[in-house]
């Protein structure tokens, strides 16, 4: 019955996300999802919020959000925007911003969802190939553009681009937007959001669902002077002027009032990262350098979509992506220490058991 679907449609290849299963007992170490609850001060806040209130609509501004924001970061609450999680704001940023004359620029190995972006607007992109280290060069991006967009830390690597290579970019292209896209910077980088007063065409984006444990409420939010803002402003209220609820707004509120949690908790995820890292590399896998909450790792001596269907009769899942480049891979998400331990025990045995 396709012949009822609008043109675009037919041209469209779908975002994959990960898997979610519904069986019970596994170790999911697929999806980048925190391992730990949220704050307690944010279970507090949704069952204080859940209510007769509910009836209401929500601020369509989201005004005490964007100031919690503003304030943690040390910018002005009209130099925030926020959504329905990164995705969302992603989306609005693709619209708002990056639908050119010239090709929008990102690596080539990079967040699956910008080139689904890319197809549902309609916009032309040039995919840069990442270096041999797989890790972005700029020097690759000294070419006309429309913009240019990446994760930092970049997923599905986790490798980081220091902030002073974000500047070159922005000094290199001062007339496109450049759009830095993250969701991991809090288990190991510097974010690019000190930048945002110096450079008028910078696009800071993240989310609390990796960080702040907030995966099942939807938040995300973007960083920028007032004039991009205001871009993302127009495309949100031409689209959904209520995207975040109540129960998410107070959320994510209460998420910014327990610093204290989330550090210790980005800490907890950082040295757990470092612990199965130096395991890895004693079983022999070439582990990338990682300052996200998952690695990316391969072993010359296994395919890994067989270590991969190993780990998964063990009731352990990882990321396996079948592309070009990175198909001898895994991307393991980074869990507590029991199930760490656990990962670690079986993959010695998978190693063990094929020499």
């Amino acid at each position: 019955m396709s012949q009822f679907w609008s043109d675009i449609v037919h041209t469209l290849t779908p975002y994959v996300p990960g898997e979610q299963p519904k069986v019970t007992n596994l170790i999911k170490l697929n999806t980048n999802e925190n391992p730990y609850p949220p704050s307690p001060k944010v279970l507090e806040a949704i069952r204080e919020h859940t209510n007769e209130s509910l009836r209401l609509y929500p601020d369509p501004n989201a005004d005490q959000l964007k100031q919690v924001i503003a304030d943690y970061h040390n910018l002005r609450a009209d130099q925030v925007f926020v959504g329905n999680g990164s995705d969302e704001v992603l989306a609005h940023t693709f619209q708002a911003l990056l639908k050119k004359q010239q090709p929008l620029l990102f690596p080539d190995i990079t967040y699956s969802f910008y080139p689904v972006y890319c197809g549902l607007y309609q916009i032309d992109a040039v995919q840069v190939p990442l270096n041999d280290r797989f890790e972005i060069d700029v020097t690759d991006y000294q070419q006309a553009c429309g913009g240019i967009i990446f994760p930092n830390p970049n997923a599905p690597t986790g490798c980081l681009l220091p902030l002073e290579a974000i500047e070159t970019l922005l000094r290199q292209h001062p007339d496109v937007v450049v759009v830095v896209d993250e969701a991991y910077i809090d288990f190991g980088g510097n974010s690019a959001a000190e930048l945002v007063p110096n450079y008028p065409n910078l696009l800071v984006i993240q989310t609390l669902s990796k960080s702040r444990s907030l995966a099942g409420m939807r938040v995300g939010f973007a960083l920028g002077q007032a004039h991009l803002i205001e871009a993302l402003e127009r495309v949100k209220n031409s689209f959904n002027s209520y995207p975040l609820d109540r129960l998410a707004l107070h959320a994510a509120i209460a998420s910014f009032e327990d610093q204290s949690y989330f550090e210790q908790a980005c800490q907890k995820i950082i040295a757990t990262r470092e612990h199965l890292v130096d395991h890895l590399q004693t079983l022999g896998f070439e582990v990338l350098p990682s300052a996200a909450n998952f690695v990316f790792a391969r072993h010359p001596d296994y395919e890994a979509e067989q270590i991969a269907q190993q780990l998964r009769e063990q009731s352990i899942i990882v990321r396996y992506f079948k592309q070009p480049k990175i198909d001898q891979f895994l991307r393991i998400t980074i869990g507590t220490d029991n199930e760490n331990q656990r990962l670690c025990d079986v993959l010695s045995e998978i190693i063990t058991a094929g020499q």
